[in-house]
């Protein structure tokens, strides 16, 4: 690989890991299940990486890859548009403009809630991260904190409740509540 392919794909993985999690989402709130959101996502993944030449501008990246991930959805819901269970294709535009307009709402409440996260003590977070790490045992993280798994539970209650607030106060600041 000669350094302008190798400099093009590093760029591209940062942008795209940068946003990775934020198209899922997306791509989620489209289609019926995570397997299909996987799907999905591996092909919008292969169209992104192919066109990423095209892209003029690549701050409008996230922008890009939206509409990618809107058309490449939509094409997939299209093609099993003959199983009972997918929505009309009127339904689904409705439900991608509004998965569209949301997304820089969802962004910020994200960048809010790591912000708070930020602001808890360190062995606070890491058990509040750990609660929430898929494939997560909830006896085994209560049994760390050194509490019963009903007191953890009440206390992880209480750290949602703060967190809850904290990113309510961050976005009221930021003039986006």
């Amino acid at each position: 690989m000669d350094e302008e392919s190798a400099d093009k794909h590093e760029l591209f993985l940062t942008l795209f890991t940068a946003n990775e999690a934020a198209i899922r989402a997306f791509v989620r709130r489209l289609v019926p299940t995570r397997q299909d959101t996987a799907d999905v996502m591996q092909g919008i993944t292969l169209v992104l990486w192919r066109k990423f030449d095209q892209l003029d501008d690549r701050d409008g990246f996230r922008k890009w890859a939206f509409r990618v991930a809107r058309y490449e959805s939509l094409g997939w819901l299209r093609d099993k548009g003959r199983d009972r269970h997918v929505l009309s294709e009127d339904l689904l535009h409705l439900v991608a403009e509004e998965a569209t307009r949301d997304e820089s709402w969802l962004a910020a409440q994200r960048d809010a809630l790591d912000q708070c996260l930020e602001k808890l003590p360190q062995p606070n977070r890491q058990l509040v991260l750990a609660a929430y790490a898929p494939e997560a045992e909830i006896q085994q993280v209560a049994q760390r904190s050194g509490r019963t798994v009903g007191a953890f539970y009440q206390w992880l209650h209480r750290i949602r409740l703060q967190l809850v607030e904290c990113t309510r106060r961050t976005l009221g600041t930021e003039g986006l509540s």
